[in-house]
């Protein structure tokens, strides 16, 4: 007998009209706290999301650019549903899905709201840039217990080691750091992000063979991710970081469109 597709089965336990589907992706226009509740118990492996948070906190001048917060940007490019304050509280969402995997990025900014943890990424960003005042790196929290992970990805302005194009979002991580994220959790198949964006979490779980529920409330970042992943892809298996890895293996270099092959 054929197993049912894990899925297929949420988005049936949900009930809504998704924004977008394929066989590895579904993506809802909706606020998460309309589609969370509706997630059958234990059916996610793995939450994976970088949220909204204190995007508008402090602006800082640096010559004829802004800084705010962690965030290279412009001004006018706030977020849905962010306050410009550090108060996103991560609590609600890691509760209802304690007991997966999980993965917070900027929650430094939030930390308070999340467990204690030894089991922390940093994503530095700014080589061969320390001098400026922009930050050189970015923090994701897990609950997973394992000593500090660095991977170290270019990614300052036009400045990157990959993924030549412009963002399409303002906080837009780019592909080689989030399939980084998912070689930690190898068996983790069903990967869930509460803030798609323009969906990079979802991008790269298809490419490596995952399956991605998101959920992205301003529709501009649904249809930029529902484009980006309906491009075809290969799927593509990454296997698990050694224990002394620091960053991204030589076989595991990201190609020039900053996506991580192995091979």
């Amino acid at each position: 007998m054929t197993q049912p597709d894990p899925l297929t089965e949420i988005i049936q336990a949900i009930g809504k009209k998704p924004f977008y589907q394929d066989s590895a992706v579904v993506i809802y226009h909706a606020d998460n706290r309309e589609i969370l509740p509706l997630i059958p118990e234990k059916s996610i492996d793995l939450v994976l999301t970088d949220p909204p948070y204190g995007i508008g906190y402090k602006p800082q001048k640096h010559n004829s650019k802004t800084s705010w917060g962690d965030r290279n940007f412009c001004a006018t490019d706030i977020l849905h549903g962010d306050s410009g304050l550090l108060d996103f509280n991560a609590t609600p969402i890691y509760e209802q899905f304690k007991y997966a995997w999980q993965v917070w990025w900027g929650a430094n900014n939030y930390q308070d709201s999340l467990p204690r943890s030894r089991g922390w990424l940093v994503w530095f960003k700014a080589r061969g840039m320390e001098g400026t005042d922009f930050s050189h790196a970015e923090l994701a929290w897990t609950n997973k217990d394992m000593p500090i992970r660095l991977i170290d990805y270019l990614w300052q302005g036009s400045m990157k080691d990959g993924e030549r194009t412009r963002s399409q979002h303002p906080t837009q991580k780019p592909l080689a750091v989030i399939s980084w994220c998912l070689s930690f959790f190898i068996d983790s198949i069903i990967v869930l992000d509460p803030y798609l964006g323009s969906g990079t979490t979802a991008v790269a779980a298809k490419k490596l063979g995952r399956k991605c529920i998101g959920i992205e409330i301003e529709e501009k970042y649904c249809e930029i991710a529902a484009k980006r992943c309906s491009q075809s892809v290969m799927p593509l298996e990454i296997p698990p970081p050694k224990a002394e890895q620091s960053s991204l293996p030589i076989h595991l270099q990201p190609d020039k469109e900053g996506f991580v092959y192995d091979g």
